[in-house]
């Protein structure tokens, strides 16, 4: 199988998540590919009327435009490096070229209250 330059535009001919696919995004983004890729293939990416959400471990972070809420993103990533992104940002990603996404009609901000 020949390697993939460029996963999105891999995920987004191919429809599905292959094994090279999956190798490229890890090659890309390290552990933080590998986590994205379980995170989507666990269903934890939901969008709501208002935001998409990633459920982490610990938390539930919200990604809007490629932006993410998390710490990693907040301290440890490059702003100016556009291929830097924290897994929460990777997985909608994965998730929006599968079509993967958990879609809820409703308004996250009420659902929060709850949480």
């Amino acid at each position: 199988m020949e390697p993939v330059d460029d996963w999105r535009s891999a995920i987004a001919e191919a429809g599905e998540l292959t094994g090279p696919i999956a190798a490229a995004i890890v090659e890309a983004h390290g552990d933080r590919g590998q986590r994205a890729i379980e995170a989507v293939g666990e269903g934890r990416v939901k969008r709501y009327r208002d935001f998409t959400v990633v459920v982490g471990h610990e938390d539930e972070y919200v990604v809007e435009d490629g932006e993410c809420t998390c710490a990693d993103a907040t301290y440890n990533l490059d702003a100016d490096d556009p291929d830097e992104r924290c897994w929460h940002a990777i997985a909608v990603d994965v998730a929006d070229g599968l079509d993967a996404v958990d879609h809820h009609e409703m308004w996250y901000s009420e659902v929060r209250e709850f949480l």
